[in-house]
């Protein structure tokens, strides 16, 4: 049933997170929070931080969109040669969380991070609004750059490369996949006693599910 942000954090607050209502499998469990998330109608609920290392241990975060989420992991797109990625590339290590402060609930998760195939890079490729696309090849991502008039420059010629046919993938860019070592379900409640379960990989492939302490 949708209901506004408002009366959702409302009443999320009220209720609570209990161990019983919990699904087993935490992607599942993600699965109904980011239904609920989208049903209430908050911007961009597929938004989420995520944190890298660099060789030099300097943490960076930054936020990026998840495009599809499954048991393997959660995947989201960008430049292979952007700062994020040469970091993943160094420290495949990384965590993810998902601020839906609005409803009072958030979704960390850590793991390892790796790149997914061509064909899936390539499948969701063909789904990006064509500007998208050409911004990809115009956009030296991370990269200095001496104002937006070069940047507006470099869209015009691409436009007028690809002005006949489909874009081509290009090869320095793609998605990841974080395959999730835990996931913690962090539901707010009042007096700042919130409900916090966490869900941990174990050596079986399953998973162990832990209370923590607001």
């Amino acid at each position: 049933m949708t209901t506004t942000p408002e009366a959702f954090r409302t009443q999320s607050i009220a209720h609570g997170l209990s161990r019983k209502a919990l699904e087993p499998d935490p992607i599942r469990q993600f699965q109904h929070w980011y239904e609920e998330a989208i049903a209430t109608g908050i911007p961009e609920p597929n938004a989420m931080s995520l944190a890298t290392v660099a060789a030099d241990g300097q943490p960076w975060v930054r936020t990026v969109l998840l495009k599809l989420y499954d048991e393997a992991g959660f995947v989201f797109f960008t430049n292979y040669e952007s700062r994020k990625s040469e970091q993943m590339a160094e420290q495949p290590k990384v965590a993810l969380l998902f601020p839906w402060v609005a409803l009072a609930r958030q979704v960390q998760i850590t793991g390892r991070v790796g790149r997914v195939s061509t064909a899936e890079s390539l499948k969701h490729f063909a789904t990006r609004p064509r500007g998208s696309r050409i911004g990809v090849w115009a956009s030296p991502q991370s990269r200095v750059i001496g104002s937006r008039s070069l940047l507006d420059a470099k869209v015009e010629e691409m436009r007028r490369k690809f002005s006949q046919g489909e874009i081509p993938l290009p090869g320095f860019w793609g998605g990841f996949r974080v395959k999730p070592d835990t996931i913690e379900f962090w539901q707010g409640r009042e007096n700042r006693l919130h409900d916090r379960f966490l869900y941990s990989r174990t050596p079986q492939a399953g998973w162990r599910i832990e209370r923590l302490a607001p």
